[in-house]
């Protein structure tokens, strides 16, 4: 005859595996996480309904825009170029391209990782309150170049001007 003995009665104290006042978790832990939801989302009603705390990126309407090409040639060069005429608004060299000519390779590698058409514009946009942005009309994508410096914002702002004298003039900082 085999005898089985009860666990509780081998060890006094002993609790039954998952009863609740025998748990395993500590509370410590569990308590802190619960406190960091709460707090996260107290914080996150307080900020929507006082706005102290939020960041509000007010653009506005577009005062001026213009669809752009960026022509690539066999001696280095990169012409701008105005997409519906086809007028050449500036060229940049390797020495004086600046951000426009280095910002060109990102905007391909979005354009493949999109599998997009690489010939489509990219259109330059001033917006009223001062902002000013690049969008790619293949992706979708669109960079505020304000937080690139106000040489940036000017250089791509020459971009608009319809006058392909004032352009480069804007773009080389002769006035």
């Amino acid at each position: 005859m085999t005898l089985h003995a009860n666990p509780r009665q081998m060890r006094p104290g002993a609790r039954e595996a998952g009863s609740a006042r025998g748990s395993a978790f500590p509370r410590l832990p569990l308590f802190g996480a619960i406190g960091l939801v709460v707090f996260a989302m107290a914080a996150t009603l307080f900020g929507q309904t006082t706005e102290i705390g939020t960041v509000r990126n007010v653009i506005g309407t577009p005062l001026d825009m213009r669809d752009i090409v960026f022509l690539e040639h066999a001696d280095g060069t990169v012409a701008v170029a105005d997409a519906s005429s086809g007028q050449v608004i500036t060229r940049l060299t390797q020495a004086d391209g600046g951000f426009a000519r280095g910002a060109l390779p990102a905007f391909k590698r979005m354009r493949l990782v999109e599998e997009a058409d690489q010939g489509l514009p990219y259109r330059i946009i001033r917006w009223d309150s001062g902002a000013v942005s690049v969008s790619d009309t293949a992706t979708g994508e669109r960079i505020y170049l304000n937080a690139f410096g106000p040489d940036i914002v000017a250089q791509f702002e020459g971009f608009l001007a319809r006058d392909a004298a004032a352009a480069r003039a804007v773009n080389t900082g002769e006035e």
